[in-house]
């Protein structure tokens, strides 16, 4: 199963203190109590946001501590709250509580929220203990301490683009290249027996999920080496990168017999948006022309990235160019999943 895991530590903000005052005015030698409550501390909510396709972030800052809120004053002023903090997670992320394993939520649609650590409640001034009796207390409550809870987070990962080829067509290497996955890397076939997942981070903002899929061989289709579950995995992707060795004898043919599996596999896979890679553009004679160069040379290949794995050649344009083909993220659902609330 493809799983991407972080851990976090949630921390709401404590409550602020009571204030302890007298109205002290000209003419009112004997004014009574005044101080105001402490305001609330912040919660931390869990929110699936459309937007979010990892768990990235939360794995590079693990650490989430909301507002504290503000002691109280004089003048039966309150104190403000402390502001919550949302942590925004993607769509499917299933929270668990990290000492016990307990399932505490699962964020399946957009907008749906969990609130992991509540704020600690606001003292009470010395207004609010006034009585008949004891007209001047001197006495108000500190604030509320608020929650600490380590959660996980887990999350199913459908991939966002799927590396297909022919075994040994550097689809690991390049993987290991765009994201900090590891992938067994070996000069035989098939290497790869099951997918290999990175996240690459193009900036703060777009990050994507990419497969490193078992090769594809002529009949897979029908179920020859890893076909038909290789097919299983690149059906769930949503976007296609056709990696071709740029020195085999036949680059158009190699297209032409990716295209043919896949589509034989399944018709609406044959829709998926795709790109054409050739990689291992450090091999190629010196100035040497990269198949498909030419105005009449393979048209099939007109357009396609090249790439090496190994000098970086065109990877940032072409990790721009797969952003550019992924879906846009759906708008987001502003119905909140309140049900998860603890409370």
């Amino acid at each position: 199963m493809l799983i991407d895991l972080a851990r976090i530590q949630c921390r709401s903000g404590p409550g602020g203190k009571g204030c302890v005052s007298f109205r002290r005015e000209k003419y009112v030698p004997k004014g009574g109590p005044d101080g105001g409550d402490g305001g609330k501390g912040g919660d931390v909510w869990l929110e699936a946001d459309a937007h979010v396709r990892t768990l990235l972030d939360c794995r590079e800052r693990p650490q989430y501590r909301a507002g504290n809120g503000e002691p109280g004053s004089g003048a039966r002023r309150s104190g403000a709250d402390g502001d919550d903090l949302v942590v925004h997670l993607p769509p499917g992320t299933v929270v668990k509580d990290s000492a016990t394993g307990e399932p505490l939520a699962d964020l399946v649609h957009a907008g749906d929220r969990f609130r992991v650590a509540r704020g600690g409640r606001g003292g009470r001034g010395n207004a609010r203990f006034a009585t008949a009796t004891h007209q001047a207390p001197r006495r108000a409550d500190p604030g509320e301490p608020g929650e600490e809870r380590a959660v996980e987070l887990e999350l199913k990962l459908i991939a966002d683009v799927g590396l297909v080829g022919l075994p040994n067509a550097g689809k690991s290497t390049l993987l290991s290249r765009i994201t900090r996955a590891r992938p067994k890397i070996a000069d035989y076939a098939f290497t790869t027996l099951e997918p290999n997942l990175g996240i690459v981070a193009l900036d703060g903002e777009r990050t994507f999920v990419v497969a490193d899929l078992p090769g594809l061989i002529e009949g897979a289709s029908q179920g020859k080496g890893l076909g038909l579950q290789f097919l299983r995995h690149v059906e769930r992707t949503q976007v296609l990168a056709l990696l071709i060795d740029v020195t085999t004898e036949d680059p158009a043919g190699t297209l032409a017999l990716l295209e043919r599996e896949i589509a034989a596999y399944s018709p609406a896979l044959a829709e998926k948006p795709r790109r054409v890679v050739l990689s291992k553009a450090d091999l190629l004679a010196p100035g040497a022309a990269p198949p498909g160069a030419g105005a009449a040379d393979l048209p099939a290949l007109r357009g396609a990235r090249l790439i090496s794995a190994h000098t970086g050649l065109g990877l940032r344009d072409l990790l721009e160019d797969l952003w550019v083909a992924l879906p846009p993220a759906p708008a987001k659902d502003r119905v909140r999943a309140d049900a998860h609330d603890p409370e």
